[in-house]
């Protein structure tokens, strides 16, 4: 397939620019091959039966966007990747005006640049490293917002809550798993009641997420790859909730590409999973693992346009994608969500 098989128009109004409070009133799509209905998140717990088992993601983002100076320049910052020798990847702006060997300031941190790259990106050495550069992060840095998230002064202290899932748990994201804004404490309590089980993957998103598919045609394209890991507790849970006849709920596209990357497909089972993925789901990928995905409404050409498409139906998710700016839902990170059946189209 090619990458024009993945664009649609999208009128500008529809990209949220804040989420809907309470998180969990936002619109739905219930997406079950050709039909399509409008419902709420609220309505979830009513869309699952006490068999079923509910994946997230409990990756937590680093407030890793960075506003600082070079001499005089003011600069912007966004890390979104580090190596194991302690070097990261980051977006710079304005990168033209930056050189190797310059010294960031942020405050009470600097970085030297040591490599300059193309679009924008530069590879950094902090002046501290580990527990007490993340620290520094957390008191200095924002929240690494997608760019079609606006901020009139490039920060919105409600961000730092708004772009957290409440069950965030593991630090290492640098773009957050969006689906997982809409759960509330209200929600779980309700999932709760009903007896239904949920459980826990990581997926550290990297900002790599957001980066444009350059390949016309889509093979072509090479996945960034992320740090994941799946539990044996997990994995037990899964093929338990399988053998008593139950449906696997993935919370998100990274929920479901960890959970496709801990499925052997030499041995055909799941095991426990730890270390880096760069899986690519588009369409003509036969899923293992997920029955039933909640996801936001994702970017024209992009790989988690491909992933929905191939676990919905490349037809039926075009269809539904129309029906849903039709209806004018919100689309990406602070949006609405759909909730898809798998079909093997």
């Amino acid at each position: 397939m090619f990458l024009s098989d993945f664009d649609y128009e999208l009128p500008k109004k529809l990209i949220a620019q804040e989420p809907i409070s309470p998180r969990d009133n936002s619109k739905m799509l219930l997406i079950d091959n050709k039909d399509f209905k409008d419902k709420h998140f609220y309505d979830l717990p009513n869309l699952i039966s006490k068999n079923d088992l509910i994946l997230c993601n409990n990756t937590k983002v680093i407030a890793s966007k960075l506003y600082g100076k070079r001499n005089t320049t003011s600069i912007q910052v966004t890390l979104h990747k580090v190596n194991n020798d302690g070097i990261w990847s980051a977006f710079a702006k304005p990168a033209k005006k930056l050189n190797v060997d310059d010294i960031l300031n942020f405050k009470s941190l600097e970085a030297k640049i040591i490599e300059k790259l193309d679009g924008g990106e530069i590879k950094l050495y902090f002046n501290c490293k580990n527990d007490a550069l993340i620290e520094k992060l957390t008191l200095l840095g924002s929240m690494p917002l997608p760019p079609y998230i606006k901020r009139t002064n490039g920060i919105d202290n409600n961000d730092s809550d708004n772009y957290q899932t409440i069950f965030a748990q593991k630090l290492g994201a640098f773009a957050s798993p969006t689906a997982g804004l809409h759960f509330t404490k209200e929600i779980f309590n309700k999932l709760d009641q009903l007896n239904i089980n949920i459980e826990f993957v990581t997926l550290h998103v990297g900002a790599g997420t957001f980066l444009p598919v350059k390949s016309e045609k889509i093979d072509n394209h090479k996945m960034h790859s992320e740090w994941g890991e799946v539990s044996k507790k997990v994995v037990n849970k899964i093929i338990e909730c399988k053998e008593n006849g139950g449906k696997i709920i993935s919370v998100g596209t990274t929920t479901l590409r960890i959970i496709e990357s801990a499925f052997d497909k030499k041995d055909l089972k799941l095991k426990p999973f730890s270390g880096y993925t760069d899986i690519f789901i588009k369409p003509g990928y036969k899923f293992n693992i997920p029955d039933i995905l909640l996801t936001n409404f994702h970017l024209p050409k992009s790989t988690l346009l491909m992933l929905v498409s191939a676990f919905g139906g490349y037809k039926n998710l075009k269809a539904a994608y129309q029906h849903a700016i039709d209806k004018e839902y919100r689309f990406f990170s602070y949006g609405d969500c759909c909730l898809i059946m798998k079909n093997d189209e």
